[in-house]
């Protein structure tokens, strides 16, 4: 039996002269791209990072590694974050989801082989690049397979980078308690398996239009048959001039579609949630084997792996929960989005106040369930409302507003030439910081609640048209 691998829809004779129905052309570029995305995410030297970069492999002190390596990828992700989403877009997502492969082969490379803290710090340089890529990976789908596919290959494509990040730190738990394996084994697993991800990238079909910047290139395509027919008549200088125009054009567009994205008050709200969560779970995230290492030092066998894997395959569960709640998303979405929370910021506080590493393990289990439930509320309901041409720019827009506050953060408690806190007092203000958006998110989801005209006899329809998501700024 055989499948399209492009976008038509038909059937197409394989051997044997049998014939399998085309999904429109769905099921080809999904395969690649799901195989990719669980391969790229299996990296089991993860939950153990902190452990191998301060044990006897590289011999950096916590101060090092907390002062001096970490931040390297959140300062970088700050600056390359916008120029690698507009590259994206220009270059049709291929070749930045093959420069991604890249990015972690490279980075697993010199962590695995590097030695010294400039050594490490451009490894995380390189990670950061990796990162910075990711918008490539979610918006590639949406340029290969037909609208009405979305929702199926999205569910797929998330789904794989959950299961391959859950594969990834329960193995390394399994090899390290179970098996014996040192943590230098799990830094060559975690390099073969981005290594697969970047041979499996190679072969994704390349996209034949781009989504969000698609109305510059035919003044492009123009100034280009302009070019064809006066090549000999305009100078470098004049050329120039038409390339600087189009850029301007190009930014101007993406002004404008920023604009019309961020116009509406639903939208806005959900994205601010979207840009500040993902800034406050890095920093958890990134901390918390630090975290973990100063309630219970020096523990080989700790089960960092278990409990990220555990967590991720629960967020992965309420994920999909999600999809099956039957409820006015546009008007309970921020109180709930507000409450939860709340359930974030507490369970942080416990996870850092406690001594026992148990308590610890098991709140940042809670802590990491929540939020990618929360994340995926935000992700569906901006794409609700969002023309799909536009999902990769507000994508990368999120990414870029989170990053500048995690870097504010970053810069705030941990640099070394600022406040220098303690990771319990790093922790401290991570809690605080999510009690301050669970206060404006339910002060906004009481007002919406409260404000939202919902007549007694009138029907779905009616009711929509008063939901919030319809006002501007």
């Amino acid at each position: 039996m055989g499948f399209c691998w492009r976008g038509e829809r038909g059937s197409r004779p394989c051997w044997a002269d049998h014939y399998m129905p085309c999904h429109a052309g769905w099921v080809g570029p999904t395969v690649p791209l799901c195989i990719y995305g669980f391969c790229i995410m299996m990296r089991p030297l993860e939950p153990f990072l902190t452990e191998f970069l301060t044990g006897t492999y590289k011999n950096f002190t916590t101060e090092q590694v907390t002062r001096q390596v970490y931040p390297v990828w959140t300062y970088s992700s700050l600056v390359l974050l916008i120029p690698i989403l507009l590259v994206t877009d220009v270059l049709r997502y291929k070749p930045v989801i093959i420069l991604q492969g890249l990015s972690y082969a490279a980075a697993f490379l010199l962590i695995l082989l590097g030695s010294g803290v400039r050594s490490a710090q451009l490894a995380f340089f390189i990670y950061s690049i990796a990162m910075a890529a990711d918008v490539a990976y979610f918006s590639y789908i949406y340029s290969v397979v037909p609208p009405h596919f979305y929702q199926r290959v999205t569910s797929y494509v998330k789904g794989a980078m959950l299961l391959g990040y859950a594969v990834g730190a329960l193995l390394g738990q399994l090899l390290v308690s179970l098996g014996g394996v040192s943590l230098y084994c799990l830094a060559v697993v975690t390099l073969a398996s981005v290594s697969i991800a970047l041979i499996t990238s190679l072969f994704l079909p390349m996209p034949e239009t781009n989504l969000f910047l698609q109305g510059t290139y035919s003044a492009k395509q123009g100034s280009s048959v302009e070019d064809s027919h006066n090549s000999e008549s305009f100078s470098t200088w004049a050329k120039s001039v038409r390339t600087a125009r189009h850029v301007g054009r190009m930014f101007r567009s993406l002004a404008l579609d920023c604009k019309k994205c961020y116009s509406s008050v639903a939208v806005l709200f959900f994205c601010i949630w979207s840009a500040t969560g993902r800034c406050g779970f890095y920093q958890v995230v990134g901390y918390t084997q630090l975290l973990w290492v100063y309630i219970q030092p020096h523990n080989f066998t700790a089960y960092n792996g278990a409990v990220d894997g555990l967590g991720t395959l629960s967020g992965a569960a309420a994920t999909l929960a999600v999809g099956h709640v039957s409820l006015e998303w546009s008007v309970w979405g921020e109180l709930i989005l507000g409450t939860c929370t709340f359930l974030i910021a507490g369970s942080i506080f416990l996870m850092d106040l406690t001594d026992n590493i148990w308590i610890s393990y098991t709140f940042f289990f809670v802590f990491k369930t929540v939020y990618m439930q929360l994340s995926t509320i935000c992700t569906f309901q901006i794409a609700k409302m969002l023309d799909r041409k536009r999902y990769a720019l507000v994508l990368g827009m999120n990414s870029f507003v989170g990053t500048i506050l995690q870097s504010v953060l970053t810069a705030v408690v941990i640099s070394s030439k600022s406040l220098q806190l303690t990771i319990i007092s790093q922790f401290i203000v991570y809690g605080s910081y999510f009690v301050a958006i669970s206060l404006l998110f339910t002060a906004r989801g009481v007002y919406t609640v409260l404000h939202t005209k919902r007549p007694a006899g009138g029907n779905q329809d009616e009711r929509n048209t008063n939901l919030p998501e319809a006002s501007h700024l």
